[in-house]
């Protein structure tokens, strides 16, 4: 268990980093591009997202349990044959796939409302085959249990891109569109993390074997996690035609309802998807051992880590809440420089523990086969989320939206929770829930109080910045008094290690 925190904390600080530098990248594109560029860069990577997750999707997650499976049964061939067995199958999708959509270019385009988007997907299609492949490569990756190279890899894609972009767009001088610019640079972060990945997977003794008996059962187990994250990309896209399409029945210009959809998707969203850093930690390290787990039918361990997974996610859901409710409107300002993505950031807040619970428990269902039931799930939440998305714009304009993410959310988590306590055995997440609101409530209250003061006495932004530090440290006082985390055994841990590593030294 030790190793298994030890490994979680490398792994969070690695994507804590990489989601860091992407959250900055973006508000340079929101200041470069605008709200309405960044709808149509948001737009075209949404599309492209669709044929990504056709060509890979749920091959990665299905041959890291599988891998997981063999590694059980000791049998290193068989999680050779499935590696290539999914490379196989990642390409008889892609590679068909690329030729047609370039074949096809000019029917394909009218699919987009603004042609900017069109030349910005082309540019991202170069890519498919080879991200494709990268998808499967991470796969086994993950399911040998290399953390380190999976996140190092990722980080590396990100810096390449966030350094390729802002070359671009600030260095480059040429006749080239900025919304151009950012998908080379997404193209040339793709490409190299492909490289780089198939060079490490080549050195640690990456294999190609017979997929015979393989490619079967590889795909049939791939096709329900594909199906629900294709229908999730489909359904990004169709929102991103839909929505600004119902904005204009309601009377906005085109390219206000652009704007609209760019402060949703590229301001709001990026702030919100801040615990997916965390939370994809826990699920990326928690995920191998929780399969191994079931397959050798230990269903105590399997419930004991399903609970902790869970307990940890609400955690961080439950700490960053009050500060998004406090302090959202504040942040829109800094970052984007928009009040209306403040404004929606604060409205959305609650949105974080129905998003955090369905990220988590649909990463621990699909580790224990539960891939068509999540899918199930999943097409019902967005039926709710279609139907807000249609209907209310004309009423609530962007919060039509939000609110559509909302439901979608909530009738995910509490379908995925149903089904994990009927998996994983009595969990005792609910009373740990129970005592983290509150916790958080005097958090919120104190937040609120302070922040309408200082307000009146100092400047905006020192107001947010003590707000902020007064929040943290309440947050910490009352996590201790509950009971809910243990700082003081953390420091003593961490204090003793250093005491050891020193008196070994000398």
């Amino acid at each position: 268990m030790q190793n298994l925190y030890k490994t979680a904390a490398v792994v969070t600080v690695f994507s804590a980093f990489e989601h860091c530098l992407g959250f900055l990248y973006r508000i340079i594109l929101s200041r470069v591009l605008g709200s309405e560029g960044l709808g149509v860069y948001q737009v075209a990577l949404s599309v492209f997202a669709v044929f990504i997750t056709v060509s890979s999707s749920g091959l990665p997650i299905t041959l890291s349990r599988t891998i997981s499976k063999h590694r059980a049964r000791g049998n290193k061939e068989g999680a050779h044959k499935a590696t290539t067995a999914a490379m196989l199958l990642s390409l008889a999708f892609s590679v068909p796939i690329t030729l047609l959509l370039f074949l096809l270019r000019a029917p394909f385009s009218k699919i987009f409302s603004d042609p900017r988007c069109a030349d910005l997907f082309y540019i991202l299609l170069f890519s498919l085959s080879f991200t494709s492949l990268y998808a499967i490569i991470r796969g086994s990756f993950w399911g040998n249990k290399r953390f380190f190279a999976y996140s190092l890899i990722e980080l590396v894609e990100e810096i390449v891109m966030i350094a390729m972009g802002v070359f671009l767009l600030l260095c480059f001088s040429s006749g080239i569109p900025d919304t151009n610019k950012a998908a080379i640079a997404v193209l040339i972060s793709y490409l190299c993390s492909f490289a780089i990945a198939l060079v490490y997977f080549i050195i640690k003794g990456g294999k190609l074997r017979s997929p015979k008996g393989e490619i079967k059962p590889m795909l049939k187990s791939s096709l329900p996690v594909t199906a629900m994250r294709t229908s999730s990309s489909l359904m990004n896209s169709f929102i991103s035609v839909l929505f600004p399409m119902r904005l204009m029945a309601a009377g906005y210009s085109s390219s206000a309802a652009l704007s609209e959809y760019g402060v949703v998707y590229g301001m709001v969203m990026p702030v919100l998807m801040i615990p997916s850093t965390l939370i994809s930690s826990i699920a990326l390290v928690l995920v191998p051992e929780l399969s191994e787990s079931y397959y050798k039918k230990q269903k105590a361990e399997v419930a004991r880590l399903a609970e902790r997974a869970l307990n940890s996610t609400l955690l961080i859901a439950a700490m960053l809440i009050p500060f998004f409710i406090v302090c959202g409107e504040g942040v829109g300002i800094m970052l984007y420089s928009s009040a209306q993505s403040g404004q929606l950031l604060q409205n959305c807040a609650l949105i974080l523990l129905p998003m955090s619970i369905t990220m988590i428990s649909t990463s621990l269902l699909n580790s224990m086969n539960c891939e068509r039931q999540t899918l199930v799930f999943f097409l019902i939440g967005s039926a709710a989320m279609l139907a807000c998305v249609y209907f209310l714009p004309r009423y609530l304009g962007s919060g039509a939206l939000c609110l559509g993410m909302a439901c979608d959310f909530a009738i995910t988590a509490v379908c995925s929770l149903v089904l994990l306590r009927k998996k994983a055995g009595k969990l005792q997440s609910g009373k740990y829930f129970f005592k983290l609101v509150l916790a958080m409530l005097p958090v919120l209250a104190t937040g609120i109080l302070l922040r309408n003061l200082l307000m009146q006495c100092v400047s905006y932004i020192i107001a947010l910045g003590v707000t902020m530090l007064v929040m943290l440290i309440a947050e910490v006082l009352l996590l201790s008094v509950f009971k809910l985390m243990d700082f003081r055994a953390l420091l003593a841990r961490f204090f003793t290690k250093k005491n050891k590593k020193a008196l070994a030294r000398s």
